[in-house]
């Protein structure tokens, strides 16, 4: 007879950070498109379960955009008061500014690679989770519309390489096992057309 494995229980906290996700998001389309911005919320939240998470990190993935996008400290506040202090400290560990007006792109993502060297496994599980379906957003928007694609964002394709490169250098280095890694891995090789190991 076969040993039951363990499984997260997603109780009556998931289901009201779902709702709250919504009531923060359900406005927002990804940059560009008309894609609801939830189905990355729900994209992230799918593959840190995936992954071995527990509620808590799932509940960060649905919420790990709410300060950034919607408020800065006061809702990241919210998230604390509602959800207690792990999915905040989860929450702020993902985020790379709570200030309104965002200082600029590269030193955002140089600070948040700094961060990334110290934070908990936990916070750097639900990034990876972030940053793989960012990508694969990006891989499929770049076979459609090709170079075009680069113009969507604030950085172009020579920093959109150098910080995904960066991430996983990271991500390799403190979260080896991750069944999110070869994906992110490959990922970065096809929109880029690099080789890597």
């Amino acid at each position: 007879m076969t040993e039951k494995l363990p499984h997260p229980v997603l109780g009556d906290r998931f289901t009201d950070a779902f709702a709250y996700a919504v009531h923060l998001h359900a406005r927002q389309a990804r940059k560009d498109t008309t894609i609801s911005y939830l189905t990355h919320l729900m994209a992230v939240c799918s593959l840190v379960l995936e992954d071995g998470g527990d509620e808590d990190q799932a509940i960060a993935a649905l919420l790990h955009d709410g300060p950034e996008d919607h408020g800065g400290q006061p809702v990241l506040d919210e998230i604390r008061k509602r959800f207690g202090d792990e999915v905040a400290n989860l929450v702020d560990g993902l985020t790379d500014t709570l200030e309104l007006e965002k200082p600029p792109w590269e030193s955002r993502k140089r600070d948040y690679l700094a961060r990334l060297q110290v934070e908990p496994t936990s916070v750097l599980a639900v990034s990876l989770a972030d940053k793989l379906h960012n990508l694969r957003s990006i891989a499929v928007d770049h076979a459609n519309l090709g170079e075009a694609l680069w113009k969507r964002f604030r950085a172009g394709r020579t920093q959109q390489e150098w910080y995904f490169t960066a991430l996983l250098e990271v991500f390799e280095r403190r979260l080896p096992d991750s069944r999110n890694l070869p994906e992110f891995r490959r990922l970065i090789a096809d929109v880029f057309g690099d080789k890597l190991g």
